[in-house]
């Protein structure tokens, strides 16, 4: 049970009290009126005694007497209750009354139970409990057992229970609410004070013996009249009185009279002095027991004990209060509304406690604003609190004494007889007793009644007289002994009573020398209940017995107790037991929480159905805490609902919003009918409380909005296609956010904003992000253009299993004017700081103020539907005609519910026909956590998030682009032209065109100085359309004997392209940039220019994703944004075309003297594929024209050994093709040779092949180690080479010797068949060759997938300089020798025959080499013997010699033969090595193939 104010002690001897009639005379009356008290209730503040009283017992042993109270009451002698123990409405609404008017205390601490980081609330309104609520409940609940300071008080309980004790009515069966005395009170101003005692005196002796009424009962027939003569000071004769008094002295003795003088105090005097007035808190609890409107003679207020305090003059009246008040308190149902008007209280944040505030107590018979004791002075105090001590002490308890005594002989004189004579003698003459009944009979209350005198009561009598004045041994003895005669009697009501009184006896004993009886109490109630059928009793009894056993920390019993004590006969009773129950869980060694929560909910249920509904309230949001954040969803609806039907009832309506917002917005279990009631009644309750107050939009609670997932578009969304024009992708809120693609335009964008400025990125920089999504970088305040829209996209969820409908939905913004143009200075004037809304318009649907749209028109959706469950996109447009700053609050619309199942009980027509409210939610979005710091990671903080509050600037350039004859399938290395039309849509000048892009190797729009001819703007089909230009071959001149060389200068291509930029200087853009050429430079605002694009398949077969990046700015330069960009996807299907591979190798032939081929030459073997799969209907390839680019080769002529003039492939076809190059003088541009293979000769050296051609060269350098870079810009002093010295010159030394960096064009046709019409498909395909004898393809080997590499913590060690190989080291000299075919002999005449042999050395490098040769042979295998084994050098065998920088030096041999027959001359080995290396040792030279001589016997 909960915490009470009295210990269980003094609450069992506050319950039972002498009892102190009052009879007083019409004077004396009128004297206590005058401090609007009548005599009982002046008393009634000090009836409890400050001072010990003593008497003795009938052993003649002293006992002290502490704490006493008497209980005061005017004698009233309407029956009040009816004698079959059931209470009448009366009695219900006085309990009733009592519960209402007492609730809980706003603010009360020690309700609050702290544990950790959780406050329970038990009792208050101000619920503080936190979600989930118990994580740590047993050391809560422990606490809460052990300790007074965090105890729950339920001071409404208390108050009924007194109520109800108080209004117990006098039975028959025990005598403890009898009274004991009276006191005859007359006024000093009376004539014969002593005729009017004596008239009272008969009066009361009427009243008791006369037997006319029932009540009030009398203890005993000898009842104790104290005399008392009141005083009135302020008009009495003093003197006078003390003569009376002096009489009555004489008349009753000094110790049964007494004078008392009251109203010492008149109105003028001490007006200002403030007396106490004791009075209020007993009158309170008076009137709510009296509910009498008027005074009525003698019994003019309610006996504290009795319920009936009203007239037989007022009854039919008080019927009818009864009857309008138990009928709004008992037979109507809980939830329907109730006609008093009550302040709405406010709801916490977390939950919805609706608990009113406490109203004013009930004021009948007394105002409330009437001042008591009014005359009364502190003396007077003092009078009234002596005469109340002289009368306990020196009346009524020798007065009881003298009676216990008197008892207690009368029943020792009877002992001496045994009890089986005893009990025949009284069955024999049965002293008026009624005859034996049947079991069934005695069974009933009314079946055994014993007379007054029989001896059972005298015991019954004694013992509750000894009870009374804490005499509790004497008292469990004489109960004890009542108990077993009343048992053997079978009557079962006495013996109840005994039982009961004889176990609070046995507990009040000092020293408790036997334990509780709880048996007795089990016993006494179930008889009470089951047999008597007498509730009052019986919860009289558990009352009692569940105080005992919390004292002794029996929760678990007395818990059990208070269920069984709840019934249908009284819900609020059963309420107030279920919630001490409740309490008796919570306050066990071991809690049980989950039974303190589900036996919250019973109380709060029956509070519900006694029309409590205020207890109601805080019994549900008191289990709320426990259920909530547990997973019980249905519990938590069911509580929500009540919550919300409760508050709603009390006049809350914000408490019950709140409630069904829980209902709503958690993951609800319930059936889709009970959602669509909850939803119907939130609706509705709602509504109620917008149209009680019309102030700013609230929250609504759905649909449920994914804040974090919103997404911002700012721009007109793109047109995919108009007509034949395809129009650029650019961003959408259609497309999916990639990290990586993000990534990669911001690259492009640095890229091309460092072309723009000159190869620096400008600090503030800030790349363009179009759609602002949770994974963007939302740290600044996005930037938009005004007149051009914000899309924003607002992510709905509708958690219900029943449509929602949302009408006139639009945004909320605040936005502030801000002059851009104007200086820094004047931005912040008061003006401009002024912030405009459409909070105000939006509240109302459907209207627009001319004023707000003309700074920014908001888009409204009339209707958005969500279907059960589901997950709906909505995008709300906002049209800025103004810059400033703009903030987007959230969302406001109607919510509505679609007509469907359910019901619901809230007596509403709209309820029922789909009611429609508007409110608002507001758009929070929680910025990136913040880890950089060590404060930002020891705590939890988060960033900002701007994308909603972007800031609208000036007008800008907006470009849009369109494509003409865009493919999407191509051949690899496919020549293919199309048009880009380039529109400005805006106001303002556009200047500073450039793209960017992934692919720079795809797509080329010409060069700057050497530009095509302007195409119509409406271009024909492309078969029609050559890509190159083509130059008759001369007359006379064969075809591919002799090749054409053209000059090209990389700059011409590389300013128009920007591809070079690093290489050509300043002035163009970075690697990959394009500037657009545009008539004037600039595009004006309408206009649109269409220029050719020239695309080429890619070299790798697949699907091609290929990005453009447009840039552009504007010719008003100074603005908030310095440029704009524009992106566009595209995907190119690349089929198979050609496979080219080629292989150079050195000419073994004899260098002819001429200056330009003294270095040499090589040979190209260039071999040409047909990989295409024939699916794209290509019939076949003709290569049309081999070409060359290289600033040291270039190719001089073909050889073609066959006949066919033109190469022709088939699909799977392979042709072979033979150029010899020659190496030529460094140049700084690049030499275009064309070998042809037909008749026409194109033109490669302009656009759009050389634009490949350099476009791809250009990832190819990049490509290169870094070492060949250096060495390419070194042609020109190669000279100075050999001094240097060092591993890193011989290595570059020796590369020199095998590079040859010339690189192969392969221009070729396709005959295609489309539509059954042959079209021709033009091509290149290009071949870096960069060494000597290794092969070279077109296309890129598929890379490998790389290993695993593991983690390397340690620095690497830098590597060593790689040293040449052996393979380039045997390529240092170049040999050739010089002999005649056949050599005619006679062998007859000469024996020997001695050839002439000449040997040719060249040196191929650029460093003097040591050579040496040897003409020994090196017998290696079997087959060279026979081949050379024949013949021998003569001469000299072995040379040393030294070869300066490609140096070609000649030695004379002679080789001796002795047979005819064929020989090989090739085997002279000659070693080399780099003069300035004298550790390296020489390395073997590659020799040449076979030299065959044929010796001829010329006999």
């Amino acid at each position: 049970m909960a915490q009470c104010v009295q210990s269980v002690q003094e609450f069992i001897q506050d319950s039972f009290v002498p009892m102190v009639a009052v009879l007083c005379s019409e004077d004396a009356e009128k004297v206590t009126r005058k401090n609007n008290l009548n005599f009982s209730e002046l008393l009634r503040p000090f009836c409890r005694l400050t001072s010990e009283g003593h008497m003795r017992d009938p052993s003649n042993q002293l006992q002290v007497v502490k704490n006493l109270r008497i209980s005061v009451n005017n004698v009233v002698t309407r029956p009040s209750v009816p004698s079959s123990g059931v209470p009448g409405h009366a009695h219900r609404r006085l309990l009733s009354e009592v519960v209402l008017t007492c609730q809980p205390a706003e603010g009360g601490v020690a309700n609050v139970i702290t544990a950790g980081d959780y406050d329970l609330n038990i009792s208050d309104r101000s619920l503080k409990a936190s979600v989930p609520w118990y994580s740590d409940w047993r050391d809560t609940l422990t606490e809460l057992s052990t300790s007074k300071h965090y105890t729950a008080t339920t001071p409404w309980f208390e108050a009924y229970r007194e109520s109800f004790l108080q209004s117990m009515p006098a039975s028959d069966h025990e005598f403890l609410n009898h009274y004991l005395a009276c006191l005859l009170v007359v006024s000093s101003s009376e004539a014969v004070p002593v005729e009017k005692f004596l008239k009272l005196s008969q009066e009361q002796h009427r009243i008791q013996h006369s037997g006319e009424y029932t009540n009030p009962k009398w203890f005993i027939p000898n009842t104790l009249k104290y005399y008392v003569l009141l005083h009135d000071m302020s008009q009495g004769d003093e003197q006078r009185a003390d003569s009376v008094y002096e009489d009555m002295k004489q008349r009753y003795g000094a110790q049964g009279c007494y004078l008392l003088k009251v109203n010492s105090r008149t109105a003028a005097a001490g007006a200002d002095e403030q007396i106490p007035d004791p009075w209020s808190q007993y009158l309170h609890k008076s009137s709510l027991q009296s509910q009498d409107p008027a005074p009525v003679v003698v019994n003019n207020t309610a006996v504290e004990n009795n319920v009936g305090g009203t007239s037989e003059v007022d009854g039919h009246d008080s019927e009818e209060k009864d009857g309008v008040l138990v009928n709004s308190l008992d037979n109507t149902h809980p939830l329907q509304l109730d006609t008093p008007s009550d302040t709405p209280g406010s709801l916490d944040a977390l939950r919805a406690v609706a608990v009113e505030t406490k109203p004013p107590p009930l004021t009948t018979g007394v105002a409330a604003a009437t001042s008591h004791g009014a005359c009364l002075t502190l003396n007077d105090h003092d009078r009234i609190r002596l005469f109340i001590q002289e009368f306990t002490f020196r009346g009524l308890l020798p007065h009881i004494e003298k009676n216990i005594r008197q008892l207690n002989d009368q029943l020792v004189s009877r002992k001496g007889l045994s009890r089986s004579l005893f009990s025949a003698t009284k069955k024999w003459f049965g002293g008026g007793k009624v005859p034996e009944k049947s079991i069934a009979e005695l069974k009933n209350t009314s079946g055994l009644l014993y007379p007054p005198e029989a001896p059972e009561l005298q015991i019954r009598k004694m013992a509750d007289l000894c009870f009374l004045v804490q005499l509790y041994d004497l008292a469990y003895s004489c109960y004890h002994t009542a108990k077993k005669d009343f048992l053997s009697d079978q009557a079962m009501l006495y013996a109840a009573g005994a039982l009961e009184m004889a176990a609070v006896s046995a507990f009040l004993q000092v020293g408790a020398p036997r334990p509780y009886p709880a048996h007795y109490m089990d016993t006494a109630i179930q008889t009470y209940r089951d047999v008597s059928k007498n509730m009052v009793l019986a919860e009289r009894c558990a009352l009692l017995s569940a105080e005992v056993l919390k004292s002794q920390a029996k929760y678990s019993d007395a818990a059990t107790l208070l269920i069984k004590m709840t019934s249908e006969d009284s819900d609020l009773r059963s309420a107030l037991l279920l919630e001490q129950a409740a309490h008796c869980f919570i306050n066990m060694r071991n809690p049980m929480v989950r039974k303190f929560a589900f036996h919250m909910i019973l109380a709060g249920h029956r509070f519900s159905k006694a029309g409590q509904k205020r207890h109601a309230l805080r019994c549900y949001c008191q289990a709320m805490q426990v259920y909530k954040g547990k997973g019980w969803s249905l519990a938590e609806d069911h509580i929500n609902f009540t919550i919300g039907r409760q508050s709603f009832t009390l006049r809350q309506p914000e408490n019950a919003v709140t409630a069904f917002r829980h209902i709503l917005t958690n993951d609800s279990q319930q059936t889709s009918t009970q959602q669509g009631a909850f939803l119907r009644e939130y609706l509705y309750v709602y509504k109620n409380v917008t149209g009680a107050c019309e102030v700013a939009l609230p929250q609504l609670p759905l649909p449920c909005i994914n804040s974090s997932a919103t997404r911002v578009y700012f721009g007109h969304e793109r047109r995919l296609a108009e007509g034949e024009k395809q129009a650029a992708t650019h961003v959408s809120l259609d497309q999916e956010f990639d990290r990586d693609l993000a990534a990669m335009w911001q690259d492009l964008e640095e890229q091309v904003v460092a072309a723009a400025k000159r190869g620096v990125v400008p600090a503030t920089f800030q790349s363009t992000q179009c759609c602002l999504n949770s994974q963007t970088d939302n740290l600044r305040f996005p930037l938009a253009v005004v007149e051009e829209p914000i899309i924003v996209e607002v992510v709905f969820r509708n958690p219900l299993k029943v449509p929602l409908v949302l009408s006139d939905l639009s945004l909320l913004w605040k936005f502030t004017l801000k002059d851009f143009n104007r200086p820094q200075t004047q931005e912040d004037s008061v003006g401009d700081a002024v912030p405009i809304s459409n909070e105000k318009e939006a509240s109302v649907p459907r209207v627009r103020t001319s004023q707000k749209d003309d700074v920014i028109a908001t888009e409204v959706i009339s209707e958005f539907y969500l279907s059960p469950e589901e997950t709906k996109l909505a995008r709300l447009k906002l049209l800025p005609h103004q810059t400033g700053q703009l903030n987007i609050l959230g969302l406001v619309y109607n919510l509505a519910s679609t007509s469907s199942t359910g019901d619901t009980t809230i007596n509403s027509p709209s309820a029922a026909e789909g009611t429609s409210v508007r409110g608002r939610q507001d758009l929070e979005i929680q910025g990136p956590r913040l880890n950089q710091t060590k404060e930002e990671k020891t705590s939890v903080s988060h960033g900002p998030d701007r994308r909603l509050d972007p800031t609208i600037t000036p007008p800008m350039p907006l470009l849009e682009v369109f494509f003409l004859q865009f493919p999407t399938a191509l051949l690899c290395g496919e020549i293919r032209k199309a048009y880009v039309e380039f529109c400005n849509m805006s106001r303002v000048t556009l200047c500073g065109l450039r793209v960017a892009s992934t692919h720079p190797d795809f797509f080329t729009f010409g060069s700057s100085s050497l530009a095509t001819p302007l195409t119509p703007l409406s271009p024909t089909s492309f078969e029609n359309c050559s890509a190159y230009k083509t130059l008759a071959t001369p007359p006379g001149a064969t075809p591919g004997s002799v090749a054409a060389v053209t000059l090209v200068s990389e700059g011409d291509f590389g300013s128009g392209t920007g591809l070079r930029g690093g290489v050509s200087g300043a002035g163009t853009g970075g690697k990959g940039i394009t500037e657009i050429p545009l008539g004037e430079g600039t595009l004006k605002p309408g206009e649109s220019t269409q220029l050719p694009m020239w695309l080429r398949g890619p070299d790798q077969e697949g699907v091609h994703e290929i990005h453009f990046l447009f840039y552009y700015e504007s010719a008003e330069k100074g603005g908030k944004i310095s440029h704009r960009v524009l992106r566009h996807t595209v995907f190119i299907c690349a089929s198979r075309s050609l496979s080219v591979r080629a292989t150079a190798c050195r000419s073994n032939t004899l260098p002819e003297e001429e200056e330009e081929e003294r270095n040499g030459s090589m040979l190209v073997f260039v071999d040409v594929e047909n990989i295409n799969s024939s699916e794209a209907g290509v019939r076949e390839f003709h290569i049309a024209q081999v070409s060359s680019s290289s600033k040291q080769w270039r190719l001089h002529k073909c050889i073609n050994p066959a006949e066919d003039k033109d190469c022709k492939l088939t699909s799977r076809e392979r042709g072979k093709l033979c150029f010899r190059a020659t190496r030529c003088k460094p140049l700084q541009a690049f030499p275009f040779s064309k070998s042809g293979v037909s008749s026409l000769q194109i033109i490669t050296s302009t656009t759009p092949c050389a634009d490949f051609f350099f476009r791809r060269c250009q990832p190819l350098e990049s490509l290169r180690p870094p070492v060949a870079m250096e060495t390419q810009g070194r042609h020109s002093r190669s000279q100075g080479v050999g001094h240097g010295g060092g591993d890193k010159d011989i290595a570059g030394v020796v590369r020199k010797c095998n590079e040859v960096d010339l690189d192969i064009i392969i221009l070729w046709k396709a005959f295609v068949v489309e539509d059954n019409k042959q079209v021709i498909l033009e091509g290149q395909l290009h071949v870096a060759l960069q060494t000597i004898d290794k092969e070279a393809c077109s296309l890129t080997p598929k890379e490998e997938a790389q290993e695993m590499v593991l983690l390397k913590f340690k620095p690497e060690l830098p590597p060593p300089m790689t040293r040449p190989s052996m393979e380039q080291l045997s390529h240092l000299i170049k040999t050739n020798l010089q002999y005649p075919e056949s050599y005619s002999h006679p062998f007859n005449q000469k024996s020997l025959c001695m050839v002439p042999v000449t040997l040719t050395l060249s040196n191929c490098s650029l460093a003097q080499v040591d050579v040496i040769i040897d003409l020994r042979h090196k017998t290696t295998s079997p087959e060279s013997l026979e081949v050379h084994g024949s013949f021998t050098w003569l001469g000299q065998t072995q040379f040393k010699m030294q070869l300066g920088a490609q140096e070609v030096m000649r030695v004379q041999l002679r080789a001796c033969f002795l047979h005819a027959g064929v020989y090989n001359l090739g085997t002279p080995r000659v070693f080399a090595k780099l003069a300035d290396q004298g550790a390296m040792c020489e390395t073997s030279q590659q020799t040449a193939t076979p030299a065959l001589i044929i010796i001829i016997n010329s006999t």
